[in-house]
């Protein structure tokens, strides 16, 4: 690590002011100013670099500028490099990298709606957090009040492109839709019935979530990360409070490691086994979807067994868990386990003996691994196109680097890869908690209570079943978060979608859609 740094220095000596290590396998580089664009492709070229997560803070009041956070990891590293780029007051503008980099595209765009600061140089510089008819303001600067009333919006939301050529028509979308999910707005340039083109707007039912942290003590805070997006409440709540422990260079217990290593995989084969249910009901195999259901019961009465709450809301807590678990507790995770694998495995089979919904499955909804890599695309989505990423294994949390797993990755990058991917994961994390459940030490569910020093900054990633799920925090003055950036892994995958319906006839965006099952509410956030 030393090497790198020294490299950076070396190379650009202008840019480089400082390297800060306060936090373990987390490394912030203080540049200069607001121009990173050599340093990035120094570090994306020289060192195969991922960019993970761009997002500011307004430190006007304490020292006079902007900051803009560029995140990356190293194949290979453990340790977290964080560009700190200074923007002045005076001066609100940044050079924009999304050319070069679409998978920054929304999150530059985000620091424009949210701070006022101008991304230079960006390929479509459009709102895309907050509508067309929003007036000019900026929620996340610390000189807007949590408590705004603004005025009526009047005008269009978004005014999307025209569709131009004979026999070319728009078909609209949404935002309201026929199930309970949430609003999104998909809007389809099909000549019959191929679609050439789609054209998608998020963020109708924002939530103002950054902003809200920025009111709370941090013991509350954590009931607003796991309301972040509902299927995945124990993978936010959990890098929410790892980041915080970061901060505070808290110590957790082995135990509450080990019990939260358990329920966040047990998320994950609940959400899994409902998603490839879904698959299997948007091209008519009803009968898989109900024996889905009836499988993904029996993980959702063990989670309320072991939580008290069948999504797993309200156990996770800074420094461990709220509630530990009894023998009979423990004794009912195999005993459901058990049942689960055997009724999956005959859930699989009766996929395959399917020739129909392979037929509908296979070359349906292609997302090609250079594209997939060029969107920063993440989690299943991205390891079904070939995309060799897994949180768990290359930025090991909790006890994760003390379990043995498989990370399934695919390059066929269809509907039936992002499907098996998530039947492979099932079956690995069966056997990493039956490992977890194994080595489960006996010792306190969680740390004592203690003040959270303010001033603190930490990143924490969590690989929740969708992919990876980034929170930074800076911590405040009274035990409350000043500052928290959260990052789900749906705001990386929503441009994905348009890049693997194109070609496809219209009757395969619902499965094709599914596949990815992107959250609304996470991206609204």
């Amino acid at each position: 690590m030393t090497t790198f740094f020294d490299e950076l220095h070396v190379l650009f000596p202008d840019l480089v002011r400082s390297v800060e290590e306060t936090v373990p396998d987390q490394v912030v580089v203080l540049l200069n100013g607001p121009d990173v664009t050599a340093i990035v492709r120094h570090i994306l070229t020289a060192h195969q670099g991922r960019i993970v997560t761009v997002f500011a803070e307004d430190r006007v009041n304490a020292e006079g500028v902007f900051y803009a956070y560029y995140v990356f990891d190293r194949p290979g590293d453990p340790s977290w490099v964080i560009l700190k780029a200074p923007i002045p007051e005076r001066f609100p503008c940044f050079t924009s990298l999304a050319a070069e980099l679409p998978a920054i595209n929304w999150q530059e765009r985000e620091i424009q709606d949210w701070f006022g600061l101008e991304a230079v140089g960006h390929p479509n510089p459009r709102r895309v957090a907050l509508h067309d008819n929003w007036p000019d303001v900026h929620p996340l600067r610390k000189s807007f009040p949590l408590d705004t009333v603004l005025p009526p919006f009047e005008g269009e939301r978004h005014v999307y492109r025209p569709t131009y050529g004979e026999g070319v028509f728009q078909i609209p979308v949404g935002p309201v839709h026929a199930g309970i999910i949430e609003p999104g707005h998909f809007n389809f340039a099909v000549a019959g019935e191929p679609i050439l083109y789609l054209q998608l707007r998020m963020f109708y039912t924002h939530k103002g979530t950054e902003k809200l942290f920025e009111s709370l003590p941090i013991h509350r805070a954590v009931f607003l990360a796991e309301s972040i997006s509902g299927d995945s409440a124990f993978s936010h709540g959990s890098a929410f409070c790892q980041a915080v422990e970061r901060a505070a260079e808290m110590e957790v217990p082995a135990r509450a490691q080990f019990l939260r290593t358990i329920l966040l995989e047990l998320e994950r084969i609940a959400n899994h086994v409902a998603d490839v249910g879904a698959i299997a009901n948007d091209v008519g195999f009803v009968i898989a979807n109900a024996h889905a259901g009836r499988v993904r019961e029996l993980l959702l009465g063990l989670n309320e067994t072991l939580t008290g709450s069948r999504v797993l809301r309200g156990m996770i807590a800074i420094g461990g868990v709220r509630r530990d678990w009894r023998p009979n507790q423990v004794e009912a995770i195999e005993k459901t386990l058990k049942v689960v694998e055997r009724e999956f495995r005959d859930l699989v089979a009766i996929l395959q003996s399917s020739d129909s919904t392979r037929d509908r499955l296979e070359h349906t909804g292609i997302l090609r691994p250079e594209k997939a890599l060029t969107l920063g695309i993440v989690g299943v989505a991205g390891r079904a196109s070939g995309v060799d990423c897994d949180i768990r294994r290359d930025h090991p949390y909790e006890v994760y680097s003390q379990l043995l797993f498989k990370v399934p990755v695919y390059r066929a990058g269809d509907v039936r890869h992002r499907m098996q991917v998530r039947i492979d994961e099932v079956g690995e994390s069966i056997q990493m908690i039956r490992a977890a459940v194994a080595l489960l030490p006996d010792g306190p569910h969680r740390a004592p209570t203690q003040p959270i020093p303010p001033g603190r900054c930490a990143l924490s990633a969590v690989e929740g079943w969708r992919g990876e799920i980034v929170h930074w925090v800076r911590t405040g003055e009274g035990n409350r978060i000043e500052r928290c950036k959260v990052k789900d892994p749906s705001i990386n995958n929503w441009p994905a979608i348009v890049e693997a319906v194109e070609g496809n006839i219209i009757a395969d965006f619902p499965v094709i859609n599914k596949s990815f099952n992107l959250s609304y509410s996470g991206t609204d956030r």
